[in-house]
């Protein structure tokens, strides 16, 4: 099993969220986050004052898949929230070792 977890932008989440519906992954943890990379925030004036938001607000999402369908949830994930533009964000991909669901017991894949 494998844990994503995919920067994106805020626009993008309904349909990265649709796209990973209709490849059977129905479970997704969603973050209000900020970043700061090459998108490099933006100059802002308020009141006659300007100032810099270095962080944009991003979405962090994070889904447990099967080590069968990574591949395809990675590509889902990438085509739905890529716009071509800086700041599209980044997937990672890690090894879980346990999954246990609270509510049954189930262990595994099952629990998914």
């Amino acid at each position: 099993m494998k844990m994503i977890e995919a920067i994106i932008k805020p626009f993008k989440l309904e349909e990265v969220k649709d796209g990973l519906m209709e490849i059977g992954v129905h479970g997704m943890t969603v973050t209000e986050v900020k970043g700061l990379g090459r998108q490099k925030g933006s100059k802002e004036t308020y009141r006659g004052a300007e100032y810099t938001t270095d962080f944009v607000p991003k979405l962090k999402i994070e889904v447990l898949v099967a080590d069968s369908i990574l591949a395809r949830a990675i590509e889902t994930i990438t085509r739905h929230a890529k716009t071509g533009t800086v700041g599209d964000g980044k997937i990672l991909v890690s090894d879980v070792s346990s999954v246990i669901r609270i509510r049954t017991g189930e262990t595994g894949e099952s629990a998914l």
